[in-house]
């Protein structure tokens, strides 16, 4: 295990200031963000000035390099809020950017990641399609190659961050005559492109201010020196080993969104008078609020454990399956009793837990679904026993 690129005393003081933002500019921008549908620009001129976009990008390239430990601590704080503002940051600090950071040569490095770190490029990870999310090997976008040059062709479908995006990692098949896994390249290709076309924006059920689109490829032309690490055939392998990590980062997230539920919920219960006395004071309100409060502390248990096995192993694949798995699923129940506990409160749109409620359903599905960490988790098991 080498040694962190930040130590303990800073670390405490950057998650200091995470916490400040979060609580005094974040926080009273929730239904800004809600109305607008958009992530106000001085906010996101503030998340630069405090270099947010490079958390996880190494120093040497203009970042600041957290551990996976440190990561997840500060992703449990940006849970707190409204998850839109967190996206915007998250492939830069995530799947848009760790591609390059775990294989990428150093020309491309230094082409992309200074730039990424400081909030100037906005990267995004190109591999969902119309008919495959969760099962990569088959992806049906084709590179072709072309002389010195390949032409990538398909369509890539709820693409996050896509119309703010710079630069994409896509997923292609290159390989045609190897099977599965070994067909698969992962490509850097500028937002730029001739040919690369980016869809209209989603509507979702939650999330609002978050950016999904389409992105389209009609013979997008791009060098053989674009395949991150030069190495035609890796790009299933990269995309599993940054999903990892990724998932991860989504379990913690979900383990802050339960304690702001649970803040919010436990807040609600003491001044909502029902029958002469606070609903807080009723055993079934009180049962909710421990099942809750339970959970979150299995999940934050559970992360921290999975970033320290993944920060001396440098993986983490099966526990952070199970992580992501069970904090996800979790804050969905969580969720749901915050919305009870609320009554009818919890139903409207001034209330904050009606739109975590919407938020937070999305973190069950993207980046491998519930059901898809039960597989992975099972088959690990199956195969070590």
């Amino acid at each position: 295990m080498s040694e962190p690129a930040v130590d303990d005393e800073t670390f405490q003081h950057l998650k200091a200031t995470v916490e400040r933002f979060v609580a005094e500019r974040l926080v009273p921008n929730e239904m800004r963000l809600e109305i607008e549908d958009e992530v106000p620009e001085e906010i996101i001129a503030e998340m630069r000035e405090l270099g947010l976009f490079g958390l996880t990008i190494p120093p040497e390239y203009g970042g600041i390099g957290l551990t996976a430990s440190q990561e997840s601590q500060l992703a449990m704080i940006f849970g707190g809020t409204a998850l839109a503002f967190r996206s915007l940051l998250a492939t830069n600090i995530g799947i848009g950017a760790r591609g390059l950071i775990f294989e990428g040569t150093e020309e491309q490095k230094q082409a992309y990641l200074p730039r990424m770190a400081s909030g100037e490029l906005i990267s995004a990870f190109a591999l969902t399609e119309p008919d495959t999310g969760s099962d990569p090997a088959n992806l049906t976008t084709r590179a072709v190659r072309d002389g010195d040059d390949y032409l990538i062709s398909g369509t890539k479908r709820y693409i996050t961050n896509a119309q703010r995006a710079g630069v994409f990692t896509v997923m292609a098949r290159t390989e045609f005559d190897r099977p599965g896994a070994d067909a698969i390249s992962a490509f850097l290709v500028p937002s730029d492109s001739p040919g690369l076309t980016i869809g209209k924006k989603d509507r979702k059920m939650g999330q609002r201010g978050t950016t999904t689109s389409d992105v389209m490829f009609d013979n997008v032309r791009v060098p053989a020196s674009a395949i991150i690490g030069l190495k035609p055939g890796r790009g299933f392998r990269l995309a599993m080993r940054v999903l990892d990590r990724g998932r991860i980062h989504i379990a913690a997230l979900a383990t802050g969104a339960c304690k702001r539920l649970i803040a919010e919920m436990t807040g609600f219960a003491k001044e909502r008078r029902q029958f002469g006395k606070p609903i807080a004071e009723y055993q079934l309100i009180q049962a909710m609020i421990a099942d809750s409060y339970t959970e979150y502390l299995a999940s934050r248990a559970l992360v921290e454990q999975t970033a320290a096995i993944y920060d001396r192993d440098g993986a983490a694949r099966t526990e952070a399956s199970a992580a992501k798995y069970f904090a996800t699923e979790a804050v969905g129940r969580v969720a749901d009793r915050a919305v009870q506990v609320h009554g009818g409160a919890g139903y409207m749109s001034e209330y904050a837990v009606e739109r975590f409620y919407r938020d937070v359903r999305l973190m069950r599905i993207y980046e491998g679904t519930s059901q898809i960490q039960q597989l992975l988790i099972a088959r690990q098991i199956l195969k070590e026993a």
